[in-house]
């Protein structure tokens, strides 16, 4: 029974130390694209390419110098890819028109319902931990972003549903994967005829700075390529409800970049919806392992 127990808090902890990696990792990707936009440093589309091609280009390098990886089989797919592809786009247009929360609210809301569906869908069926902690994510979620919202342009709505249900459809195909680093670099492969069609149609349009540049690159390089590689990893040990609800850590993680990068101010609102966020992940993630273990127990 000790044993039993050592091993579930030691892939507990594995599995927090992954998931939070990847969702710093996502809020980065958020606050690069937002800076770069705000400042008129790059074009969407120019943003959009950069990001994608960097990103392959980083894998295509990891690839090389991790040896096991040329005898591991892929099993990345161009659904996965177009996907990849999709979220990316969409959500670098959207952010052209949309504030940063309402984008935020829009995306994350979109991604929990998308993977909640398909997961009652599929037989997962939640505890009530899972329903509790859900609920109280999604309040403190809606707190943090919901108040003061103006309506918002109907074409930024539509593009920032589609980038959540891309990401939603990408992170359960990252369910299926034993090859974070092969299936994440093919995928990202993937996406660059879709990127060489999006430069062709966007080229006229293009303006960009070395500072845009250099946004768009490290966004793909680093928060994008080696962000999604852990991604896939955590999402090994996470149901299709855990991983919805823990990415409503996001904006929060966003917001405090905005504090610490953009000189945005710390209100009562983001501590308040914050603590109450992070109370719901963690009956989520932790009431979810209680109840395996209790079961695994009594068998």
């Amino acid at each position: 029974m000790t044993s039993l127990i050592h091993r579930s808090s030691t892939l507990l902890f594995k599995t927090v130390s992954f998931t939070l990696l990847a969702l710093i990792a996502f809020a980065a990707n958020s606050v690069l694209c937002r800076y770069a936009l705000e400042h008129d440093a790059i074009d969407a589309g120019s943003f959009t390419s950069l990001r994608l091609a960097s990103g392959a280009i980083v894998l295509l390098l990891i690839i090389s110098l991790h040896r096991q990886a040329h005898s591991e089989r892929s099993k990345g797919s161009w659904l996965a890819g177009f996907m990849l592809f999709t979220y990316a786009c969409t959500f670098s247009f959207a952010y052209n028109l949309l504030g940063a929360a309402m984008g935020a609210l829009i995306l994350f809301g979109v991604v929990q319902i998308s993977m909640i569906t398909l997961s009652s869908l599929s037989g997962n069926q939640l505890h009530f931990a899972e329903w509790f902690g859900l609920l109280i994510a999604f309040l403190g979620f809606v707190y943090l972003v919901f108040p003061g919202l103006s309506a918002p342009p109907l074409l930024g709505v539509l593009l920032m549903v589609l980038s959540g249900i891309a990401w939603a459809i990408y992170s359960l195909k990252g369910q299926q994967s034993s090859q974070a680093l092969m299936d994440t670099a093919y995928n990202f492969l993937r996406t660059l005829p879709f990127v060489g069609l999006l430069t062709l149609m966007t080229f006229e349009n293009s303006h960009y700075t070395s500072q845009g540049i250099f946004l768009a690159i490290l966004s793909g390089g680093v928060t994008s390529a080696i962000g999604y590689i852990i991604w896939y990893r955590a999402l090994r040990d996470l149901t299709s409800t855990q991983a919805a609800v823990v990415q409503l850590l996001v904006p929060v993680i966003t917001a405090m970049g905005g504090v610490l990068f953009l000189s945005e101010h710390l209100s009562t609102r983001l501590i308040v919806a914050s603590m109450l966020i992070l109370g719901g992940i963690s009956c989520v993630i932790v009431g979810r392992y209680y109840f395996l273990t209790v079961r695994r127990l009594k068998t």
